[in-house]
């Protein structure tokens, strides 16, 4: 069957199309995305602005008709933390389903946390025993740890990197107390949750999901993406380290011309670089595998473990 996914991230409005079905690896057959920076489009109250709404509007109504043209038989539509966390939420979505006919679900914190965690088992297998997965997105930082397929412990935190840069940057580059600041300010955020990670033990298996990490163990010395999905990626704290050290004194016009970082994301990849640097020194990781499935990947599976893809009666579509 082939399935339609749209992704209403808080960096990213992102579409794939798969042909989804019980064993198969859910590979795009198509791939269509839009910046639109909703965490960075959000009022003193925090509502989304009217201008973010209507791109949000116009994004979804575009994607859902390229889902028609791609003969998708179901649609999947979901967002994440910048709708999840905005005042007027309920509105926003109201909006949206009355201009295109689409109603997003909202994934909480910990689903989605749940949902990349699943990707990243089935990635590795069992072989690898106890997983710990990091996620940065644009408006929060997924934290997940365990040995099965549905994680012991799952946290999410409004850690995003986009977030974070519109919260706490002024100047372009960013003034080094202001990162001082941020840096206690995430230390501190992570310091109960790492707490609880630590009770869980060690893992054997440390990973990195998300556009931000992809981009970090690019900007590190990692194969480009043109190199596919299989190839072994890793993220290292003292690369870390350095990194930030070359980056954080940038601007984000100088970043966008490194190789592995795209314009629409440069501006806030130093956030999420300490955020990173943070999350790995807290739970004590000196090196994360990148994996090339994330949250997406987890929600396809999830809809095909419930036996939707199918297509007939006898699936369970509860």
């Amino acid at each position: 069957m082939r399935l339609g996914v749209l992704d209403v991230g808080s960096n990213t409005v992102h579409l794939v199309g798969v042909d989804a079905r019980s064993g198969g690896r859910p590979t795009p057959m198509s791939d269509w995305k839009q910046p639109l920076r909703l965490v960075e489009l959000l009022d003193d109250e925090g509502n989304i602005e009217p201008r973010g709404v209507d791109k949000l509007v116009d994004a979804v109504g575009e994607a859902a008709g390229l889902s028609s043209k791609l003969k998708c038989e179901e649609f999947l539509a979901f967002a994440t933390s910048a709708v999840r966390s905005a005042t007027n939420s309920e509105d926003v979505l109201k909006k949206v389903e009355k201009k295109t006919g689409v109603r997003l679900e909202v994934l909480s914190g910990e689903e989605e946390a749940r949902l990349t965690f699943l990707a990243v088992r089935r990635w590795y297998g069992w072989s690898a025993g106890r997983i710990s997965n990091l996620d940065i997105g644009g408006g929060s930082l997924e934290m997940s740890t365990g040995t099965e397929e549905s994680p012991d412990l799952a946290v999410s935190l409004d850690l995003g990197a986009g977030r974070l840069t519109h919260e706490w940057f002024e100047s372009d580059p960013p003034e080094r107390k202001k990162i001082n600041l941020l840096r206690d300010y995430i230390d501190a955020e992570l310091a109960g949750p790492a707490r609880e990670f630590h009770a869980l033990g060690e893992a054997g298996l440390a990973v990195g999901t998300s556009k931000t990490f992809r981009s970090l163990a690019r900007l590190t010395g990692a194969a480009p993406s043109s190199a596919g999905p299989f190839v072994k990626r890793t993220l290292t704290a003292p690369g870390l380290r350095q990194l930030i050290a070359f980056i954080s004194r940038m601007t984000a016009a100088d970043r966008a011309e490194l190789e592995g970082i795209s314009a629409d994301r440069s501006h806030q990849i130093v956030a999420g670089a300490l955020v990173a640097e943070a999350a790995m020194r807290a739970l004590k990781l000196d090196k994360l595998e990148i994996c090339p499935w994330a949250l997406r990947e987890g929600v396809i599976l999830r809809w095909i473990d419930q036996g939707h893809d199918l297509g007939d009666d006898e699936g369970d579509n509860d």
